[in-house]
């Protein structure tokens, strides 16, 4: 199925390829490239599907982010497969059509490849929805990996510090603070769902800013696939502990591919605050220290404000986890802008040009 496409992409080394923890995050890694107005592909096995809805329908579909799905068909009716195959092989097409996402099967003759993708661009850039190939057992000739795909970690040595304590601040007292610290700057703030972005929106609702609505844990991958498409911009990630808690495999792949713009700062308050305020496992786990692990070039850790300057001024990908305290303000308004307004809004603030900007 996949392999031999992968290998081949990989060895072609025209295209970018990046190597997400897992299918949702592919999805989110392509639609932050596609931000800033690049073509991008999300390819999986059709047994990933499922983790991919959330984003497919609460980032892309809210926010007219057009990408290029590549699903195989394992379990496909009348192909003999793995038992764990059978039951997503009969709803694979179904599940493209439920989520509105157009599908054709992935072109067995390289003939036909053109007029297929030509298909795909058009109904992409005229809806700004994902297009999907499905792919049957067989479509791709083998190919045998010849590349190292292993990305290189850092070259400078990684550091850690850990500041003394003082009065934990509030999420929107952080939030001000990271605002403070972009102005001036060309850069981009990508507030992770729930109270964050509605946060950040009544402090001040700016053009270089997007409030994730949906698909919980994808801001930081989101925010990966847009840094490197754009290394001229200083993307910041404003996330919150459950999110973070939520794709904890972003770590990984932001530690290995996060380039120097990357600033991803952690807002911890222990609680799911939208929802109530249950408690999240934050408490007993050491973010900083699992970013290290996972090779981000530099490593704070602490409630002190001027951490954030810090964070942002330096060299990333570096990564900042600040202990927040908990509670909404009062009568918190929501964004009354919609998602594709501030999509297109943002991408006209970068001078991205795609021609799906202009759908709202």
């Amino acid at each position: 199925f996949l392999k031999p496409l992968i290998n081949y992409v990989i060895d072609d080394g025209a295209s970018e390829w990046i190597s997400a923890a897992n299918e949702g995050d592919a999805v989110a890694i392509a639609s932050g490239a596609a931000l800033a107005g690049r073509r991008a592909v999300a390819i999986m096995q059709n047994s990933g599907l499922g983790n991919a809805v959330s984003p497919l329908t609460s980032l892309n579909r809210v926010f007219n982010l057009p990408i290029l799905l590549i699903v195989t068909w394992r379990g496909a009716p009348g192909l003999s497969d793995e038992p764990q195959h059978e039951l997503m092989g009969k709803i694979t097409p179904k599940m493209l059509d439920t989520m509105d996402i157009p599908w054709r099967l992935f072109p067995q003759e390289e003939a036909d490849v053109a007029a297929i993708l030509e298909e795909a661009c058009k109904v992409m850039d005229s809806s700004g929805r994902p297009f999907a190939l499905i792919m049957e057992k067989g479509s791709v000739a083998p190919w045998k990996l010849k590349s190292d795909s292993i990305p290189e970690r850092c070259s400078e040595s990684l550091s850690y510090r850990e500041s003394p304590l003082k009065a934990t601040p509030t999420r929107q007292q952080v939030l001000a603070e990271i605002q403070a610290a972009s102005a001036g700057l060309n850069s981009v703030i990508i507030a992770s769902t729930g109270f964050s972005g509605r946060e950040l929106f009544t402090l001040e609702d700016l053009p270089n800013q997007l409030y994730m609505v949906g698909s919980m844990g994808c801001a930081s991958s989101f925010a990966l696939g847009l840094a490197m498409s754009r290394p001229d911009l200083q993307v910041i990630i404003a996330d919150g502990d459950g999110a973070a808690l939520m794709r904890m495999g972003n770590f990984s792949t932001l530690g290995s591919y996060g380039g120097e713009n990357l600033h991803h700062i952690l807002l911890d308050n222990g609680v799911h605050e939208s929802t109530g305020g249950q408690a999240t496992v934050a408490t007993n786990v050491e973010f900083a220290e699992i970013a290290v692990a996972c090779g981000y070039r530099s490593v704070a850790t602490g409630n002190d404000l001027h951490l954030i300057n810090s964070a942002i001024s330096s060299a990333g990908p570096n990564f900042l986890h600040v202990k927040t305290s908990r509670g909404v303000p009062e009568n918190l308004p929501r964004p009354d802008i919609t998602p594709a307004e501030v999509k297109k809004r943002l991408m006209n603030a970068i001078g991205a040009s795609a021609p799906w900007t202009d759908i709202t």
